[in-house]
């Protein structure tokens, strides 16, 4: 039973990446290096840290480079924000006496800034900063407060987080909600991967704070009716999503249908909650199976009813927590992206079909 709960902060319980990766970026072009893409940097950026700066910028001094970095971070610092479901999560540990600590690299000027404004200093018991490798420091937390191993766990969002739990035999949960894609925190082999503190929150309160939780039984282990559409605007262009589930690849909106909910309902209603349009002409197209997908984040049967549908005149797709990206292109060009496979074959379907030609 899990008594202690170990917590990184970037990317665990703060949305700092924009902050971080503009940042480092203000460094690389100090230091002469080209500045790199987000979708570069997620791929490159590593804990500890300096092992970073090493291969970029081997010919600065570390204390150059952190002075550059702190300074730049200072000014955009307001940009930072609490993760969804961080708060009601510290606030659940609360309620059931559940011991919560810190252990981040953040500079402890910076974490001081950042409480100032969310309180999450209030719902930890002891934080612990500028951890650069959170391995040499972690039986330090774990001594220091009388942790037994086999009732503590370590969440973070990159594969260092996992390692530092492997490496002091604790228990290790990796989040889709920070700097690691899928792949990557898959390396580490933590004990569990959850979309975000929410479903790990559902876990808990469905397992009594067993861990790992236990698993369903074949009794309720029944393929998930889903439902998802390409959507179709005035100039015929698709709508594509690109969402941490999928290891990060591009996909179509959509989502779970509700006991009782009949399909086209469901996927007006999540289409609504993903982007905030409203969508008609809805056309089926395709029933897929997608039966354990390495792509999405955990085991999963999912049976997929693919639509098509369309918005009509001047659109603005708001995207809630599930998405990360999004854009409009033509069929024929989202097929260049890094598609999950179900929706590469939706596209396919369509290309070859009429549908697009209503579309069109």
């Amino acid at each position: 039973m899990l008594r202690n709960i170990i917590f990184d902060w970037s990317g665990t319980l703060i949305d700092d990446l924009p902050a971080v990766w503009k940042a480092t970026n203000h460094v690389l072009l100090q230091a002469g290096v080209e500045a790199m893409s987000l979708e570069t940097f997620r791929e490159e950026f590593r804990l500890p840290f300096q092992g970073f700066y090493e291969r970029f910028t081997p010919h600065v001094e570390l204390r150059q480079l952190e002075e550059w970095y702190h300074t730049r971070f200072r000014e955009i610092q307001h940009t930072v924000k609490e993760l969804p479901h961080a708060r009601g999560f510290l606030e659940f540990c609360r309620r059931q006496s559940c011991r919560t600590f810190l252990l981040s690299t953040i500079h402890r000027d910076h974490f001081a800034a950042q409480v100032s404004v969310n309180g999450f200093d209030q719902l930890i018991d002891r934080p612990y900063v500028e951890a650069w490798n959170k391995k040499e420091w972690i039986h330090r937390v774990l001594n220091d407060n009388g942790l037994n191993p086999l009732e503590t766990l370590f969440v973070g969002d990159m594969e260092h987080d996992v390692e530092t739990a492997h490496h002091a035999g604790i228990f290790s949960c990796a989040v889709l909600t920070g700097y690691s894609r899928v792949d990557q925190l898959r390396r580490g082999r933590p004990h569990l991967i959850v979309e975000h503190l929410g479903e790990l929150q559902t876990l808990l309160e469905l397992g009594g704070f067993a861990f790992p939780p236990p698993p369903h039984t074949p009794a309720s282990r029944v393929p998930i009716s889903t439902v998802g559409a390409l959507i179709f605007d005035d100039q015929s262009r698709v709508l594509m999503v690109k969402t941490h589930k999928w290891s990060h690849r591009w996909g179509i909106p959509g989502g779970k249908i509700q006991w009782g909910e009949r399909a086209e309902d469901a996927l007006k209603r999540e289409l609504k909650e993903e982007t905030d349009l409203d969508v008609e002409e809805i056309r089926f197209v395709l029933v897929q199976d997608c039966i354990h997908s390495t792509e999405f984040y955990r085991d999963a049967h999912f049976v997929l009813l693919n639509y098509t549908c369309r918005v009509r005149g001047t659109v603005s797709v708001v995207l809630n927590d599930e998405a990360q990206a999004f854009r409009w292109l033509t069929a024929r060009d989202a097929l260049s992206l890094d598609l999950n496979q179900p929706t590469r074959l939706l596209l396919e379907q369509v290309l070859a079909g009429a549908a697009v030609q209503s579309y069109g």
